[in-house]
């Protein structure tokens, strides 16, 4: 067996194993090493899958696949009984209703597929799912051995509520095994048990507590990531039908744009409801009802990243479609809203979750642009922003469990409570926004890649008004962990190891990728490009230069944070001329002592979560209604 097929077959089928050694653990310290050497078993694995197969350019495996295919068919239907049987405990009719119509469509395909639609080669390697590997492999496990310690702390702090660790790390691995699946499946029918296993996972996480609000979140999950479920079920049955292997991705991809309208529109859709956007964004901001790790997980490197892979990958049959630019546009319009929500939110998971959604926003604009230089972007964005956003809630849910709050006002002065801390997350803000970090060179390389679309002043003008809203709900939240409170108690040696090793290894990721991104660039994406696409996208070396002349300088804030100074200097609040005191204490027109607070403009007035998603949803599902229509009446193409 062909060296690269071992190291994907063990990608896929290892966290399985570790998720089925974890049923027969009982000891925390068995548990740890479990989880420690299986996450270090797939990193290294992925590592080694880059450095062997990175300069191979596309392999098709085939083989015989009708067992495995009938395998998944039977664990479709016991997936189908788990929903079901939750559904029905919970009297939740719509998750009933919708689980109903995905089974009969994969009935009748499973009922109307004859050997001619069978696909020759279901498992498959490019430079892109090599990057998707690394970002499952080397982030999903970091987070792994991150909740070692988190879910310690967590019942500690829930005391209420049942440990179920084991089942914990259960459902994490699975999640970790469904993505490997889903990145290298070839055939649209694997592709979509995976996209299943991720679904299935995700409640299951999402309600792990089992308290009444993480039940209701994760039901909402559930029913919206159902509808997606349902469309790219219909895809496969739209597709049986068409001629021979048009159930490959190699196959879908290189055919004629208008055999695959209404498939592409199908699965475009399913892409937007897993990747969050809007009208389905409000299943991720619920999600964040779930442990930390949970929503990392989601956020970072699984679920969502599911949804704007399958886009991507349709990329090439969304161009120049009517089909590709209505998704466009609902992504902008979500980065959009989602980064003027993000500005009225005081709690540290939910400004994150809004974060993603615009991310996301912004990766689903350029798949449905589809060029060249948005797939660049798109790419480089789905890299920087897996790294960063996994950094992020990582370090919420340690202060959380320092400081008993994930608010963002209770955060002031972290920098003296919690330094280390601190310095890591001023690096994984910094590398959300930024320069010369990599998410606002993705950015820049979206504006390049909008200025040649159709529409794209509109496109431009979108991402410059979103940028500048996400400016400011960073740098506030920055503003607040820098603010020095005199005498405040250092808690930071109550952080667990486990907790340290994840956040180091990701800030160190976070600076390394934006030193090395070129080569990144280089090895894999422009590779890809040429192979899809023809063409590249490159930065000059002007530009690379100046970059990383400016990372270093940025490099230097949080090493002079942390640095030990002999003789610290702290000057009192400065308020315009009025005598303050070191206490943050000053003398007010009447003479009497008042205390000086520092607190963040929130302006809900303009933007509360209420009235802006509210425009959002209505805006989008005109898009998407567009969409369909264009399939529909066979016009998508421009």
């Amino acid at each position: 067996m062909d060296i690269s097929v071992q190291l994907l077959l063990f990608l896929i089928l290892f966290p399985l194993i570790t998720a089925l050694f974890m049923l027969a653990v009982r000891r925390d310290s068995d548990r740890n090493w479990i989880v420690k050497l299986s996450a270090l078993a797939i990193g290294a694995v992925t590592v080694i899958l880059l450095v062997t197969q990175f300069d191979k350019g596309t392999l098709y495996y085939g083989f015989n696949a009708e067992p495995v295919n009938l395998l998944m068919f039977v664990l479709e239907m016991v997936i189908t009984v788990i929903i079901l049987g939750f559904a029905i405990k919970f009297r939740n009719y719509l998750v009933i209703a919708l689980t109903l119509v995905e089974t009969a469509l994969i009935i009748w395909f499973e009922s109307a597929a004859t050997p001619a639609v069978a696909v020759k080669s279901p498992l498959f390697i490019d430079q892109f799912s090599i990057v998707m590997a690394l970002i499952v492999g080397i982030i999903g496990s970091l987070i792994c051995v991150y909740s070692l310690g988190y879910m310690r702390h967590f019942y500690q702090h829930h005391t209420g509520i049942p440990d179920r660790t084991n089942t914990f790390f259960i459902f994490m691995f699975v999640f970790i095994s469904a993505m490997f699946g889903l990145v290298f499946s070839n055939s649209l029918i694997w592709v979509f048990f995976f996209w299943e296993v991720t679904t299935l996972c995700s409640f299951l996480l999402i309600g792990i507590t089992k308290t009444e609000e993480a039940t209701k979140n994760a039901f909402t999950a559930l029913w919206m990531n159902l509808l997606g479920g349902i469309a790219f079920a219909a895809a496969i049955v739209y597709l049986t039908y068409q001629p021979a292997g048009m159930l490959g991705l190699d196959q879908i991809l290189v055919s004629g744009k208008v055999l695959v309208l209404i498939p592409a529109a199908l699965i475009g859709f399913a892409g937007l409801t897993k990747a969050a956007q809007m009208p389905f964004s409000s299943w991720l901001v619920g999600a964040m009802v779930a442990p930390t790790p949970v929503s990392a997980l989601l956020h970072s490197s699984t679920m969502v990243k599911a949804g704007v892979y399958i886009l991507v990958r349709f990329a090439p049959v969304f161009h120049g479609t009517v089909i590709g630019y209505t998704l466009a546009f609902v992504g902008a319009f979500t980065f959009l809203i989602a980064s003027g929500i993000a500005i009225s939110q005081s709690n540290a998971k939910r400004v994150l979750a809004y974060s993603t959604i615009a991310n996301l926003g912004l990766i689903v604009a350029c798949a449905g642009i589809g060029t060249a230089e948005a797939i660049w972007a798109a790419i480089l964005l789905i890299i920087f922003h897996a790294i960063s956003k996994s950094l992020m809630f990582l370090c919420v849910g340690t202060v959380e469990h320092r400081i008993k709050s994930r608010e963002i006002e209770d955060m002031n002065g972290l920098i003296v409570r919690l330094p280390r801390i601190a310095a890591i997350m001023a690096i994984g803000i910094a590398g959300m926004f930024l320069a010369p970090f990599g998410m606002l060179i993705s950015k820049w390389a979206a504006i390049q890649a909008f200025i040649n679309a159709p529409f794209g002043l509109v496109f431009v003008v979108i991402l410059i008004f979103g940028s500048a809203l996400t400016l400011f709900f960073w740098a506030k939240w920055l503003g607040k962990l820098l603010v020095i409170i005199p005498d405040a108690e250092n808690v930071e040696g109550l952080v667990d190891t486990n907790e340290w090793i994840a956040l180091v290894s990701l800030a160190g990721l976070t600076v390394i990728t934006c030193f090395i991104f070129p080569v990144i660039s280089s090895m894999l994406i422009e590779p890809f490009l040429l192979a899809n696409y023809g063409s590249v996208a490159l930065l000059s070396q002007d530009n690379i230069l100046i970059m990383v002349m400016m990372l270093f300088l940025l490099v230097l804030l949080p090493l002079s944070i942390l640095l030990p100074h002999r003789k610290h200097r702290t000057l009192p609040p400065y308020m315009g001329g009025v005598p303050a005191t070191p206490d943050m204490h000053f003398q007010n027109a009447l003479g009497a002592k008042t205390e000086m607070k520092l607190a963040n403009y929130y302006v809900s007035p303009w933007f509360g979560e209420a009235r802006l998603a509210r425009v959002g949803i209505c805006l989008c599902s005109v898009f998407i209604v567009i969409m369909f229509a264009a399939a529909v009446v066979g016009g998508g193409i421009l």
